[in-house]
C-alpha cells in the first residue's frame, strides 16, 4: 500500500482527482444559480459568469502551482504556512474550513428546498413570498431529511478513499450528463430569443445594469464555480500528483465555466414568456406581486423543474427532481471529505488538537475529523436555514482562503525559485496581484452586512485556536510568527472601512439579524460609488499584496516548516 507522509493511502488516479474537483463545482449551483443572477441582471448574467470564470481562472492557476509544489493533504490550509509562517496558516487554514464545512448543509438544504416541489414534500420547506426572491426556511421533516444526508454523507467518507473516489466518478458523471441534457433540451426545443430582448425588458434590463451584474457573483455565481481546488485538497491521496494535479484543477475550471454558462443562456431562454409578459418582464420577476403568483414560487424553490414543467418537458422535470437529490448530495459528500481534511491539515500545522489527525489503520480516514465536519455542518442548519441565506457567507469565506493561494504562490517564488515546479504559471508577477485583486472584489461585493458577519467567524477561529494552545492539546503548536499579523490586520481593517463606505450590503452588521439590525446600520452606505468601491479596494489588495511580500518568510524558515509538516519534502527543499 502505497501512503504519503501524513499516513494516507496514495490511490487517486487523475479521473479521481479531476472529479473530485468537478463534483464540487457542479452541485446546486447549477439548480439555483442561473435564477438567482436572473432576478439581478436578467440576460446580462452572461456577463457575470464570464468575469466570474476570469476570477476563477486565475485563481485556479495559482493553485495548481502550488498544489504540483506540495502535494499534501489540506492544501489550501497549508500553503500559506509555507510562505508566510504560522499565522497566516492560522487565519488562512481557519477559512478554508470554514466554508468546506458549512458547504456541504448548503447542498443538502439545495436537495431538501428541490424536494418541496413535490406534493409528499411540500411540508419539508417553508417558503417566504413576502421576502421574494429564494427566501425561505427549512420546516418539519425537512430538518430530518437534511440530518439524514449529512448522516450518510459520513458513512460513505469512512469507507475509505478508494471506494470514495468510485462512488464519486459515478455521481460525477450523473451530474455533468443532466445538466448538458437540459441544456441541449431546453436550448434546441423550447428556446425563445425574445427574452434576451425589448420584449422582456432588454438584455440589460434595469439602470444601474452594471451594479447588477457585480451583484450576481456573491449572489450565486461565484459559489457555483467554486470546488477547482478538491483536487488539491486530496493531493495527499494523489497517486501521481505531479502529472495530474494541475491538470485536474484546470480541466474542473474549465468544464464547469462552459456547463454553466450554456445552462443560464438555457434558463432564460426557457422561460415563459408569457409569464415574463405577466410580472413585467425581468425586473418585474422578483418583485412583491410576482412573488404571490404560484408559478413564480414554483420557480423559486425548484427552478429548472419549473421551467421544464412550464415547457411540457414533463420527463425532464421528473429526471430534474431526481438530479436535485444526487448533484447537491454528490457536492456535499467530496466536502465533508475536503473538510475533514483541512482539519487534518490544521491539526499537522499545530493549530488545533492532534486527535483530527488520527488515521484508522484499516480505512486510512482521519474518522474524528470526519465527524466533527459533519457536526459543524449540523450547527449551520439551525442558523442558516436556507441556501440563499448561507450563499453569500460561504462566498466570501471561500474566497478569503483563495486569496491566500496568490500571496503564498508568488511569496515562495520569491524565498525558494530553485524548486521544482511541475507546473509553474507563466506572468505570476502580473497574475498573482491580479488574483488578489479579484479575490478582494469578490468580498467586497458580497456587501458590509456579509463581510462583518465573516470578521465575526475569523475572530471564533482565532478563539478556538487560542483555546487549543492554552490547553496544550496539540505538542506540534508551533509558535506564532506574528510578522503576518500586521499586514493581514490591516487588510481585514482595511476592507472594514471600504465595505462600510462601498456601494454593497447596506444595513446592520452580522446580516442585520435580530439586534444588530441597527448596528452601525450605515454601512453600504455607497458613498464611495460603484466606481470608488472598485478602484480604492483594487489599490488597498496591491498595498497588502506587497506588504505581504516584504514580511514573508526566509528560505530558512520554509525549509524548517515544509520539513517539519511534511517529512518527505527533501527533494522540495533544496
Amino acid at each position: 500500500m502505497r501512503l504519503d507522509a501524513d499516513g494516507l493511502d496514495r490511490k487517486l488516479g487523475f479521473l479521481g482527482l479531476l472529479w473530485a474537483s468537478e463534483t464540487s463545482i457542479i452541485g446546486s449551483g447549477w439548480l439555483f444559480g442561473a435564477l438567482g443572477a436572473a432576478l439581478l441582471a436578467g440576460p446580462a448574467a452572461i456577463l457575470g459568469w464570464v468575469l466570474a470564470a476570469i476570477i476563477i481562472t486565475v485563481l485556479a492557476l495559482m493553485h495548481a502551482e502550488l498544489g504540483g509544489l506540495f502535494p499534501v493533504t489540506g492544501g489550501t490550509s497549508r500553503f500559506p504556512h509555507y510562505a508566510f509562517g504560522s499565522f497566516a496558516g492560522a487565519t488562512f487554514g481557519w477559512a478554508s474550513y470554514l466554508q468546506a464545512a458549512s458547504v456541504a448543509p448548503i447542498e443538502v438544504l439545495a436537495a431538501v428546498q428541490y424536494l418541496s416541489t413535490a406534493h409528499w414534500a411540500r411540508s419539508f420547506f417553508k417558503y417566504n413570498p413576502a421576502a421574494g426572491g429564494a427566501a425561505g426556511t427549512l420546516h418539519g421533516f425537512g430538518y430530518l431529511v437534511a440530518l439524514i444526508l449529512l448522516v450518510l454523507f459520513v458513512l460513505f467518507n469512512l469507507i475509505g478513499i478508494r471506494w470514495l473516489e468510485r462512488i464519486s466518478n459515478v455521481v460525477t458523471t450523473w451530474k455533468v450528463i443532466i445538466p448538458c441534457l437540459a441544456i441541449v433540451i431546453l436550448i434546441f426545443g423550447h428556446f425563445h430569443s425574445g427574452n434576451f430582448g425589448a420584449a422582456a425588458g432588454g438584455f440589460f434590463f434595469k439602470h444601474g445594469a452594471i451594479k447588477g451584474i457585480i451583484e450576481t457573483l456573491p449572489a450565486g455565481i461565484v459559489f457555483s464555480l467554486l470546488g477547482f481546488e478538491q483536487a488539491v485538497q486530496l493531493a495527499g491521496e494523489a497517486a501521481d500528483p505531479k502529472r495530474h494535479l494541475a491538470k485536474a484543477v484546470m480541466g474542473s475550471v474549465i468544464i464547469g465555466t462552459v456547463v454553466y454558462i450554456l445552462v443560464q443562456v438555457a434558463f432564460i431562454g426557457a422561460m415563459d414568456p408569457h409569464l415574463l409578459k405577466q410580472v413585467g418582464g425581468w425586473a418585474g420577476l422578483s418583485s412583491p406581486a410576482a412573488a404571490k403568483i404560484p408559478e413564480v414560487g414554483l420557480l423559486t424553490s425548484g427552478p429548472f423543474f419549473e421551467i421544464s414543467s412550464l415547457a411540457g418537458v414533463f420527463w425532464l422535470a421528473t429526471i430534474l427532481r431526481i438530479d436535485a437529490v444526487v448533484s447537491p448530495a454528490g457536492t456535499g459528500l467530496i466536502y465533508t471529505t475536503s473538510a475533514s481534511r483541512l482539519s487534518f491539515g490544521l491539526s499537522k500545522n499545530g493549530f488545533v488538537p492532534s486527535a483530527f489527525e488520527r488515521i484508522d489503520q484499516r480505512t486510512k480516514i482521519p474518522v474524528f475529523s470526519v465527524l466533527i465536519a459533519t457536526l459543524v455542518g449540523i450547527l449551520f442548519l439551525l442558523p442558516f436555514p436556507s441556501w440563499a441565506s448561507l450563499v453569500a457567507i460561504v462566498t466570501s469565506a471561500s474566497v478569503l482562503m483563495y486569496a491566500g493561494a496568490p500571496l503564498s504562490a508568488a511569496a515562495l517564488r520569491r524565498s525558494k525559485p530553485n524548486l521544482e515546479r511541475p507546473y509553474a504559471v507563466s506572468g505570476m508577477g502580473f497574475l498573482a496581484p491580479a488574483a488578489f485583486v479579484g479575490a478582494t472584489w469578490i468580498i467586497i461585493f458580497a456587501g458590509w452586512q456579509t463581510y462583518t458577519t465573516l470578521m465575526v467567524a475569523m475572530l471564533l477561529g482565532y478563539l478556538l485556536i487560542w483555546i487549543s494552545y492554552l490547553t496544550k492539546s496539540n505538542s506540534r503548536a508551533p509558535s506564532m510568527d506574528w510578522q503576518a499579523l500586521p499586514w493581514i490586520a490591516g487588510y481585514f481593517i482595511g476592507l472594514l472601512v471600504i465595505s462600510y463606505f462601498g456601494a454593497f450590503g447596506p444595513g446592520g452588521i452580522i446580516g442585520g439579524v435580530g439586534f444588530f439590525k441597527n448596528v452601525l446600520s450605515g454601512g453600504g452606505n455607497d458613498d464611495l460609488t460603484l466606481g470608488g468601491t472598485l478602484g480604492v479596494s483594487a489599490v488597498w489588495a496591491i498595498v497588502c499584496f506587497y506588504w505581504a511580500m516584504s514580511a514573508r518568510l526566509p528560505e530558512s524558515k520554509v525549509d524548517e516548516y515544509v520539513e517539519d509538516v511534511y517529512p518527505s519534502a527533501e527533494g522540495f527543499v533544496h
